[in-house]
């Protein structure tokens, strides 16, 4: 039997993603944007459901009309008016189940967290906007992520929850929590659905003028949102008494502990056969990769998406624990993250991880701490600045302890004062 297309015919491929500005049938060419204002390709199914469920907000954010005059009068909005609740049905959408899940019949977690943030994002230009469209719109951007624990692995053939609100106002900054809940077979109890609560902190930028612009005021009305909004107010007054309290103990210094650390990193350094064998050098757990950043990577405001950093970040973590460990690891937790300088388009990005430490005193669940710099390298200035610091914290996953239980997870030593220090403040941080 002879097939119908010769074999040198290209196979025809098809965009399968439509345009949001087409959902409309009253809408002549004329009137639709351009391609090239389009947010990025890089969606995943959570972006193309938040596009479409608020595409009137989002079109503005496309093409800011920069002229028109700022908001004048701020407006006060509940929580409930921004909340936002995402539900993916991977029980019944064997599609969508594929396209999240890992190679353990889990829900992958750098994906997830790249999700939470455009939730997370899309939460924030919600309670932003004056529905004014005399008015320009504002910027927003990732300032950073408080710590996040997963409490219990999330499966990927039960239905999932994300579920999230605007918590806490500033001047220019505002808090969103989100809480992924997803039920547990053994138990109807409500608490033991949540899976994992975060905490995202944006921040607004007037659009011509770059400088931070106020944002709408927030009214919590039920005992809960006044209880998560004091909750918020603490955790901001900690953070900016921790900024202060990190700055004077670098300059303290902690001398003995600092040796201590050098001492043992200077026997690899001077009498290799002698070292430890339980122990390796933090230079020896280092993984790097690079990449150039792509238009389809962007988010809507034309720079790269704060949660494609996260997973790609995420990932390189997960390589670095599982080469280190020499056993298939089990994320944890991820620390604060801080977005220290936005990424554009075409800048040459390069993620550098390393086993910062490791916690071994409990043998069926050591811990292990990676940490993730990511660097927008210049070649042509000579220049590479530090656009954001991750922390993930990974134990080996129970199934591959007991299978190779004799095997002992090493302690990391610094070879350089530097490496010391790092090693040294993380600890610090994680204590609190």
């Amino acid at each position: 039997m002879e097939s119908n297309t010769s074999p040198s015919s290209p196979i025809p491929i098809f965009s399968t993603l439509t345009s949001p500005f087409e959902s409309s049938s009253k809408k002549s060419d004329s009137t639709r944007k351009p391609l090239s204002l389009w947010p990025g390709m890089y969606h995943s199914p959570m972006t193309i459901a938040l596009w479409e469920t608020k595409s009137s907000i989002f079109e503005r954010l496309l093409d800011p009309p920069l002229d028109a005059p700022p908001q004048t009068e701020l407006l006060q909005k509940t929580p409930s008016q921004s909340r936002m609740t995402i539900l993916y049905n991977f029980s019944t959408d064997y599609i969508l189940r594929e396209q999240y899940r890992d190679a353990w019949n889990e829900v992958r977690i750098g994906k997830l967290l790249e999700d939470l943030d455009a939730l997370a994002g899309t939460i924030s230009v919600k309670h932003c906007s004056d529905d004014d469209s005399t008015t320009r719109p504002l910027y927003l951007v990732t300032a950073s992520v408080d710590k996040m624990v997963l409490k219990k692995p999330v499966r990927v053939d039960a239905d999932l929850k994300i579920a999230g609100a605007v918590t806490w106002v500033g001047r220019s900054s505002i808090e969103i929590q989100l809480d992924v809940t997803q039920p547990a077979i053994e138990t109807a109890d409500a608490a033991d659905s949540v899976a994992l609560t975060a905490n995202f902190i944006f921040v607004a930028r007037d659009y011509k003028t770059g400088k931070a612009a106020p944002v709408n005021r927030l009214i919590p009305e039920t005992e809960r949102e006044k209880s998560l909004y004091e909750a918020a107010e603490a955790r901001n007054k900690l953070r900016k008494r921790k900024f202060r309290d990190e700055k004077r103990e670098i300059e303290n210094g902690e001398a003995n502990r600092l040796e201590a650390l050098l001492a043992e990193g200077r026997i690899f350094c001077d009498m290799p056969a002698l070292a430890d064998r339980d122990s390796i050098l933090l230079k020896d757990t280092c993984l790097e990769n690079s990449l150039i950043c792509q238009p389809q990577q962007r988010n809507i405001h034309g720079r790269i998406f704060g949660g494609f950093l996260m997973h790609r970040a995420f990932e390189l973590a997960f390589s670095t624990a599982y080469t280190f460990a020499g056993m298939m690891p089990s994320f944890l937790e991820v620390d604060n993250v801080d977005f220290l300088r936005p990424v554009d388009v075409g800048d040459f990005l390069r993620f550098k991880s390393c086993v910062l430490y490791t916690e071994c005193e409990s043998s069926d669940r050591p811990l292990i701490h990676v940490e993730v710099v990511a660097h927008v390298t210049r070649p042509e200035l000579r220049s590479s600045e530090v656009s954001n610091r991750f922390y993930f914290t990974f134990t080996v996953r129970p199934e591959a302890k007991a299978m190779n239980n004799s095997h002992r997870i090493r302690k990391v030593v610094p070879a350089t004062e530097e490496e010391a220090h790092r090693i040294i403040e993380r600890m610090d941080a994680d204590s609190l």
